[in-house]
Order: C-alpha cells, then sequence, then structure tokens
C-alpha cells in the first residue's frame, strides 16, 4: 500500500516546493513612489533555443519510454512514475507551456495567416505526440500530458456515468476544437491557452477563477476520471482519431483472450469493447438500415452546421475587441449614454473616426461570415461519422481497448488473469 501510494507523495513535495518556490512573489509587496507598476505574469519567460529543443527531445524519450511500458512492459506502476515525472517537468517545471493542446492553435494560426511564422518547436510539439499515436496509440495521454497526468494521480475512486451523459459530453471537445481553430486562424484569441484549467496550479499566478476551475476538475476527477481529457481536451480529438489506425496499441491481456469478463468494468473511460453478441438476422437488418439512413443524412448534417454556424458569425466577431468597441460607439450615438470604458476612452484620445472604426467591425464580420461555416460544417461532419461508426460491427472474439478512446493507462492490466508461459529452451 505505502508503495502505491509514494508516487502520490512525490507529488505532494513537488506542489509544495512550487508554492515555496513562489512565495518570494506573494503580497505584501514594496510600495514604489515613482509610480511603478508590477508587470503580470502571464507566459513563462523566453528561454534560448537550445532549451526548447531539449524539451523536444525530452518528449520523444517520454513517449518512447511510455510506449515501451504500455505496450512491451505492460506495467501500469511504471506508467504511474511516467506520469509524475511528466507532471513535474512538462507541468511545474515548463510551467505548461508549450505544451501539445495549445499548439493547436498555432498550427491554425500559421496555416491560414502568411504573416505568422509557426516557431519549430511548436509544430513540432503538435506532430510528435500525433505520430506517436498512430504506431503505439494514445501513449502521450498515458503519461506524458501533464493535463492528463495531474487528472490521472487524482483519480482514486472512479465510477461510470450514464450512456447517455456520456455520449453529450463526449461531442463537447468537438466543438470546442472548431471554436478554437476559427478563432485562432482569425487571430481572435487563442482559448485554449486562456482558458486551461490546470496553467494556473502550474504557475501559481492566473485568476483565481481559474484555478478554483481547475481545483474543481481535481476534485471532479476523484469520482470521474480525466473530465478534461474526456471532456474538453481538443487535441484529444485529433488522438482519438489517430489512434484508431495505430499499428500496435495497449491490449488488455498480454496472450490470447479467454473472456473471463473479469475486465468488463474495470475501465472508468468506458473504453473496453466486448465480445460481439451472437446478432439475429433481423438485428442485422436494422442496423444496416440505419447505416445507410444516417450515410445519407451526413451531408444534411454539415449543410445545417455550416448554415448554423453562418448566422452565429456576429455574435463570434464579438470575441474582437475592435467589434465589441463599434457596439459600445454605436451604442453611445443612439442612446445619448457616453461610452466610459478603457477601450472607448483610449478610441477617443486616439483620434480614430467613428467611420474607420465601423469599416473594421464590418470587415472582420465579413471574415467571420466566411470562415464559420468551415467550424460549421466540420462538426456537422463529425457528428454524421460518429451516427455511422455506431452502426458500423466487427465481429469480436475477445475483449479489447477502443483504440480511438483508450488512454494507454494501464488500469485494466490487474483484472487479466491470463499470464504469458515462459517456456524454456
Amino acid at each position: 500500500m505505502k508503495k502505491k501510494l509514494f508516487p502520490y507523495l512525490i507529488i505532494f513535495i513537488l506542489l509544495t516546493w512550487h508554492i515555496v518556490l513562489f512565495a518570494q512573489d506573494r503580497f505584501p509587496r514594496p510600495e514604489f513612489e515613482s509610480g511603478y507598476v508590477y508587470p503580470e505574469h502571464q507566459m513563462p519567460l523566453q528561454r534560448s533555443h537550445i532549451w526548447e529543443y531539449i524539451d523536444v527531445i525530452v518528449l520523444i524519450a517520454a513517449l518512447s519510454v511510455t510506449s515501451w511500458l504500455a505496450i512491451k512492459r505492460r506495467s501500469r506502476q511504471g506508467l504511474i512514475w511516467m506520469s509524475v515525472f511528466s507532471l513535474a517537468y512538462f507541468g511545474f517545471y515548463r510551467e505548461g507551456c508549450i505544451c501539445s493542446v495549445g499548439a493547436v492553435q498555432n498550427v491554425a494560426l500559421a496555416m491560414f495567416n502568411n504573416s505568422y511564422s509557426i516557431p519549430l518547436t511548436a509544430l513540432l510539439f503538435f506532430i510528435i505526440p500525433l505520430v506517436f499515436a498512430l504506431f503505439y496509440g494514445r501513449v502521450f495521454c498515458a503519461g506524458v500530458c501533464p493535463l492528463g497526468a495531474i487528472q490521472e494521480l487524482t483519480g482514486f475512486k472512479p465510477v461510470k456515468l450514464p450512456k447517455a451523459v456520456e455520449a453529450v459530453m463526449a461531442a463537447v471537445p468537438f466543438i470546442y476544437l472548431a471554436v478554437a481553430v476559427f478563432f485562432a486562424a482569425l487571430e481572435s484569441q487563442f482559448i485554449i491557452c486562456r482558458y486551461d484549467p490546470f496553467v494556473g496550479i502550474f504557475r501559481l499566478d492566473a485568476p483565481y477563477t481559474m484555478i478554483v476551475f481547475g481545483a474543481l476538475l481535481l476534485l471532479a476527477g476523484i469520482f470521474i476520471n480525466r473530465p478534461y481529457c474526456r471532456y474538453l481536451c481538443p487535441y484529444g480529438v485529433l488522438l482519438n482519431i489517430f489512434s484508431r489506425f495505430s499499428r500496435r496499441h495497449l491490449t488488455i491481456t498480454p496472450a490470447e483472450c479467454i473472456n473471463c469478463r473479469l475486465c468488463e468494468d474495470s475501465c472508468p473511460y468506458d473504453a473496453i469493447l466486448p465480445s460481439d453478441p451472437v446478432t439475429s438476422e433481423e438485428d442485422s437488418g436494422k442496423t444496416r438500415n440505419r447505416f445507410y439512413l444516417y450515410l445519407l443524412l451526413i451531408p444534411v448534417f454539415t449543410a445545417a452546421g455550416a448554415l448554423i454556424f453562418h448566422n452565429l458569425a456576429p455574435a463570434l466577431a464579438g470575441i474582437r475587441q475592435e467589434v465589441r468597441l463599434a457596439k459600445e460607439i454605436r451604442l453611445e450615438k443612439e442612446s445619448g449614454i457616453e461610452a466610459v470604458s478603457k477601450d472607448a476612452v483610449a478610441f477617443k484620445e486616439a483620434g480614430k473616426t467613428e467611420d474607420e472604426l465601423f469599416a473594421e467591425e464590418l470587415l472582420i464580420i465579413r471574415r467571420f461570415r466566411k470562415a464559420s461555416p468551415l467550424a460549421g460544417g466540420f462538426l456537422g461532419l463529425s457528428l454524421g461519422i460518429a451516427l455511422v461508426a455506431l452502426t458500423i460491427r466487427k465481429t469480436r472474439t475477445e475483449y479489447k481497448p477502443h483504440q480511438g478512446k483508450c488512454f494507454s493507462c494501464g488500469r485494466c492490466f490487474k483484472y487479466c488473469p491470463v499470464e504469458v508461459r515462459k517456456t524454456s529452451l
């Protein structure tokens, strides 16, 4: 028992050390008569390029070791230790930046804006975990991602949600991914980084609301394992897709499955596929009809999503400061109530005309109208494909992990009674 609790003791020590390290920056601070204002620390200090490439090397090494532990060594304890290391290095030491999850936005910005040149290290952090997922499954989630690691280490009493709730919540990451790419491509905001629930814990300097949000997720994660990974993470959508085509993947049993059913309820993520029951000809016919129906509905869902997002474009454009300012100035003209926000005061002092501001607002809304159908179409297409996938059944004679949903955490290992028999030469 003490051996199992040791990794969690290490996490407690790391967190305590981190708090002590930043204690010197807590209040009360000296008061300067010169009017000096302390800058807000929102991003880690810039590091030299050589250290950025060292981070890439550490990422590759961590993914390699995790792949070996999950597939070859089949060690749940080893995966926990990898989570401890990743949380310490990529989380507290590197302060969660740059991470593969946030790199989605850098890639989106680079794809749609010629003026932005994505740093090579950011591109590598985005690509490398996907390459590993294509070969070995979601090993990045298993023990390398600091966001996943901090949740995996707090999941003590997992419970399963009803399938209907699980299905609805599983759609949220697709929406989050579409909106994040949409905003990044239009040079609006990096919402993944802005609303990262754990970066405030890693840095201890985020708005208190984000720290509270992260703490609540960790508390919820005691019972609902990895709530962020399962119901929010946009990068998980891509890992899910790539992992489905993985050449090698974690298996529940080290040898041939004997269908003992002991692992049936072992996965808190509901990622274990049971052996196929014998289906009647009538059930097969109904499944086939649903398949054709959902296949025909894919273009309908895609068009509907594109239309909905096209109509939402003006509201979505409100994320831009220029659009909000234009609405405030327009309201001042119509109601006669003076706009007193900081942006309005700065606008009036800058000498910029209202016509210029309104023209800029119109240009931004037009850009949003052009791009929003792509985001909506992606969501509609994803919904259609997900429905079609529900009707596709492959014959299974054993219990195996769902290659897209499985986090390769190894929780199922201890439930399998099958052992590899060693034969002497």
